[in-house]
């Protein structure tokens, strides 16, 4: 069977892995590093950059640059209005039910932008295994909303992967640390990551991974404490900082509450604004508590559904990089009455859990069952604005049940089947997933058709739903599609479109590999001038490199790799006789005064 990854799609960074031989293991990009920052920065030729290189432009070109896009997926303006006032997006007038960010005259929804940090996933990972990689796990935040989950999917559609299976993020995490090896127990995972917060409650028997309950916010993470802190610094500052003077502010921020969870007191460092604050742990613990506290209210409501107490939970798992924060540890520890699980790499942990759920789908493992649970209610309208809930929270998943409903008005041919997602009982207060109608049945007196309303959610938590009038047969189902703005047309638009821009990626990708390229070959050539065998070339070869020296640094800015590369080719043709001089020199040096025994 073809290799199937495991990608955690996160909102500060994301990973790729596999299992290779029994072992989860994440896999490093050709850089060498595991961790891709979830960035994409664009430029005016249309070339994108993800990852790394995107992060390092986040201050310069902070309007061209998005990070933190999972925060938005399958959410409308209204959603995320907050976030927007502290972020350089421009926002696209007709955003409404899905966010459109407008960069350089074009627009791009949140699962568009994800893909790209999805291609870059999916080529690291070919790179590193060899061979094409078209199947994936993706895992999601076990409180991400249907419209969430199917914006997920759609980004890895457009990456052009096949997404077998959508996987809750506190399962993957027991997943990783092998807890299935315990045989039976209850774990709490509490996943704290840079955009979103979930607590599940998993119960484990022989084998069989059950989640009994799941709690969280999907906006609620380090960004919120980075916001904090931005506010803290703005509040102080003398004038009203700019567009890029916010983000040279979160990125000093962002560096202080890292060094924070190591040291006792930090920096907050903005140069550019004159800006210098010392801040200790304790100052930085008041001013996060609330954030941490937000965190605790849904542990509570996760064991209160799950029928459990602390003292029952035998194994808490931490989750997600905002848990590296000394006071996130001290207030779960204290919560759970245990120590957490803190071995694993928190950035890591989610990414070899999808790797494992992945083996399994292969075929790797066959002595284990996971069964996930649906976050939240999901039932229909019915008279009054009244949400009448089919499938109740925390169901296990895959899951179906049936309802009956009639009409209300007499002679009513049609029926409006409006479906919702919730908590609360009045459709004001819910999320509208979907509608569709029931045609054509025949008149009858209000209260005698009985029809069958039927939901079906899928084992990545994807949700149908059927109807169907009893007394005569007639029948009328659907497949429901998550209300979050992208039709499947506009999505297979995203898949022509993303070939378009893949070239410019790869091209933008050999320009970046030139000009470093080229940096070491300056740097070499530099060094080589001030060695003392330069005195021993002609003028002729010594005009020669300099004008070779000035043509690659002036050529340097070209947005063509290959005339960096020429450039590159002309340098290292001129310094070819000094290199020999110096590796003779070397050589002959190395040699003087040794006997031919001491050589040989």
């Amino acid at each position: 069977m073809a290799k199937i990854v495991g990608i955690d799609l996160g909102t500060t960074n994301s990973l790729v892995a596999i299992v290779n031989d029994g072992v989860p293991k994440v896999l490093a990009g050709r850089d060498g590093m595991t961790l891709v920052p979830s960035v994409i920065s664009f430029d005016e030729s249309g070339a994108v950059q993800v990852g790394h290189a995107a992060k390092e432009t986040q201050v310069e070109k902070s309007r061209n640059t998005i990070f933190s896009i999972k925060r938005f997926m399958g959410k409308g303006i209204d959603d995320v209005r907050e976030d927007l006032a502290l972020l350089p997006f421009e926002v696209a007038p007709d955003s409404e039910h899905i966010i459109r960010l407008k960069i350089f005259g074009r627009d791009y929804t949140p699962p568009e932008l994800s893909a790209f940090i999805l291609r870059e996933l999916k080529r690291n990972a070919e790179a590193a295994l060899g061979e094409e990689v078209v199947n994936a796990v993706i895992t999601v935040p076990a409180y991400f909303n249907d419209a969430q989950r199917q914006a997920t999917k759609d980004a890895g559609r457009i990456a052009g992967l096949d997404v077998l299976r959508i996987v809750n993020e506190p399962t993957a995490a027991s997943l990783a640390y092998g807890l299935q090896e315990k045989k039976q127990g209850t774990i709490a995972v509490y996943d704290f990551g840079g955009g979103t917060f979930d607590i599940s409650i998993l119960k484990l028997s022989e084998g069989i991974f059950e989640v009994l309950s799941t709690s969280g916010d999907t906006h609620l993470g380090g960004d919120d404490i980075d916001e904090r802190l931005i506010r803290l610094v703005m509040s102080e500052l003398k004038q009203t900082p700019d567009v890029h003077q916010i983000q040279a502010i979160r990125k000093a921020v962002n560096l202080a509450k890292e060094e924070l969870s190591r040291k006792d007191s930090s920096q907050i460092a903005v140069d550019a604004l004159g800006y210098h604050k010392h801040l200790t742990r304790s100052e930085f613990n008041a001013l996060i508590e609330p954030i941490i506290e937000r965190t605790l209210t849904p542990c509570r409501q996760a064991m209160k559904d799950a029928g459990i107490k602390a003292p029952d939970v035998d194994e808490v798992v931490m989750v997600g990089g905002s848990t590296r924060i000394p006071l996130v540890r001290e207030r779960v520890q204290d919560l759970f009455g245990r120590v957490p699980h803190t071995e694993l790499n928190p950035d890591e942990v989610v990414a070899l859990g999808a790797a494992v759920q992945a083996d399994i789908l292969a075929g790797g493992k066959r002595d284990m069952l996971l069964l996930d649970v649906t976050p939240l209610s999901l039932g229909i309208e019915t008279v009054g604005g009244v949400l009448s809930k089919i499938i109740p929270r925390n169901s296990t998943i895959p899951a179906s049940a049936t309802e009956m409903f009639t009409t209300f008005v007499d002679g009513q041919t049609n029926v409006k089947i409006h479906v919702l997602q919730g908590e609360r009982e009045l459709v004001k207060d819910s999320r509208s997933l979907a509608q569709f109608e029931l045609k054509d049945i025949p008149p009858m007196v209000a209260g005698m058709p009985r029809i069958e309303v039927k939901f079906l959610i899928d084992a990545d938590g994807i949700l149908s739903v059927s109807a169907q009038e009893m007394r005569t047969g007639k029948y009328a189902s659907i497949e429901v599609k998550p209300t979050y703005g992208l039709t499947d047309e506009q999505v297979e638009q995203m898949i022509l479109d993303s070939f378009e821009y893949a070239e410019a990626d790869i091209e933008a990708r050999q320009v970046i590999e030139a000009r470093n390229e080229a940096q070491t070959v300056l740097a070499a050539t530099a060094k080589g001038l001030e060695d003392e065998e330069y005195n021993n070339l002609s003028s002729d070869e010594k005009e020669e490199i300099t004008a070779a020296t000035q043509y690659l640094q002036k050529t340097l800015s070209a947005e063509d790799h290959r005339a960096i590369r020429d450039a590159i080719d002309r340098l290292s043709h001129a310094t070819m006789r000094l290199a020999e001089l110096i590796m003779n020199a070397a050589i002959s040096k190395a040699l003087k005064d040794k006997r031919v025994r001491e050589i040989q």
